[in-house]
């Protein structure tokens, strides 16, 4: 079978640090920051988005339990990159730059990401 021993390439179109609208799912529509990419998963966690609670039992004694809430990861093809100047979502394009460095752009801006 041809692929067995391939090695795997994690790419996604999207890093840490950048800002992304939600196109799917319950939190559809929402813009946040991308704060962390787990590439191996093709998952990330955006700033308030698929929020989690989880219940904490106390660890000492004297400590109180608590109610934590945090950000779960969604997968990477639910979001888009979002442009804060023209406030709208585009996919991703790839292009060159005159000193020869490839360079992500959003196709209906143009605007140059990295």
């Amino acid at each position: 079978m041809a692929g067995q021993n391939a090695v795997k390439r994690f790419k996604m179109h999207v890093k840490a640090g950048d800002t992304v609208q939600v196109i799917s799912g319950r939190d559809k529509g929402k813009v946040g920051e991308v704060l962390t990419a787990i590439p191996k998963k093709s998952q990330i966690i955006v700033k308030g988005v698929n929020i989690r609670t989880r219940h904490v039992k106390p660890q000492r004694d004297g400590e109180t339990g608590q109610i934590v809430t945090e950000e779960a990861p969604i997968h990477s093809s639910n979001v888009m990159l979002y442009s804060e100047k023209q406030k709208v979502a585009s996919r991703v394009g790839y292009t060159f730059t005159e000193e020869g460095k490839k360079v992500r752009v959003l196709k209906k801006t143009g605007e140059v990401i990295d």
